[in-house]
């Protein structure tokens, strides 16, 4: 699928869903990674996340629109439109629009370090735990301001 059939999807979406037009711009946002689309205030534009296209396919795509039409139209009519606010919540439910997308399939899991690296100063001899190493050309004890050394890594839990 491509921008200007997404366009035409936005469109019949926001008059059978809703029964009002869409005036503006959808398009695929490729840079979007935590969520499946956002509505944009200023221009009124809505971006969607096509890899939820791709991995999960048309009918959470048409759920994604329905939940960005929301944001879009109660905007444009003055009312409550954020997460929070009633008339948004009372509108998702009336047109049958998810409050969250699904998660994506092949979402990076996040790496979780178990190294951990510990340095000393060579006057005080106060020792630091830390997970990401440090510049001992720059930093310095916080103790007494002695030069810090990285005295070995352990393995964290």
């Amino acid at each position: 699928m491509e921008d200007k059939e997404l366009q035409k999807l936005v469109e019949k979406v926001s008059i059978e869903s809703f029964g009002k037009p869409f005036r503006h711009k959808a398009s695929f946002n490729n840079r979007l990674r935590s969520t499946g689309g956002r509505y944009l205030l200023g221009t009124h534009n809505i971006d969607i996340n096509k890899k939820y296209l791709d991995q999960l396919g048309l009918n959470e795509l048409i759920g994604i629109i329905k939940h960005e039409l929301c944001h879009y139209h109660l905007h444009i009519e003055g009312r409550g439109y954020q997460h929070r606010d009633s008339d948004f919540k009372m509108l998702l439910k009336k047109v049958g629009a998810p409050r969250f997308c699904s998660p994506l399939l092949d979402k990076p899991k996040k790496r979780i370090s178990t190294k951990i690296l510990l340095y000393q100063c060579t006057t005080c001899h106060q020792q630091y735990k830390r997970k990401r190493s440090i510049n001992t050309s720059r930093y310095v004890c916080g103790k007494c301001r002695g030069k810090l050394v990285k005295v070995k890594e352990l393995q964290g839990d």
